[in-house]
């Protein structure tokens, strides 16, 4: 059997990170940031664990891919994201001049589009690959927290 490595593929693995943050009690967002058909950063959401609002998953990834790459910009990589950034994520991404940004579910209360965020100029975007999974996948952790309230 042959993996086809395409967004669906890439959002999957995504969607494994966001549910290690779920199974941590974080708000269960994931990604995956890649190059060459090839994942060089993963990340989910560790804000409660770390104790910082700037510890979302974009933000781990972001600093793994440059670690990775050796320098501060991600040309030429895609970030698989389960959920639309926020804004602070999307002017971190704007800075990091990524060149793709496929993203699963839309933010309509926090993501970068609501409030007018810009990502770099060049960034393409792709939304809704795997929408429903990682939609599900908040509302449970959301309807689990407030019945726990």
């Amino acid at each position: 059997m042959d993996l086809i490595f395409d967004d669906a593929y890439f959002m999957r693995k995504a969607l494994d990170e966001a549910n290690y943050a779920y199974e941590k009690g974080e708000i269960p967002v994931g990604v995956v940031i890649v190059i060459k058909q090839q994942i060089i950063a993963r990340g989910h959401n560790l804000t409660e664990m770390l104790n910082d609002v700037t510890a979302h998953a974009e933000m781990q990834a972001i600093t793994a891919a440059a670690n990775f790459l050796g320098g501060k910009y991600l040309k030429d990589c895609t970030m698989y994201v389960t959920l639309e950034p926020c804004q602070m994520c999307a002017g971190a991404l704007y800075w990091s001049q990524l060149s793709n940004l496929v993203f699963a579910a839309s933010d309509h209360e926090r993501g970068y589009r609501k409030f007018g965020g810009q990502l770099h100029p060049k960034t393409k975007v792709k939304n809704g690959i795997m929408e429903e999974e990682a939609s599900k996948l908040l509302k449970r952790f959301f309807i689990e927290r407030r019945n726990l309230n």
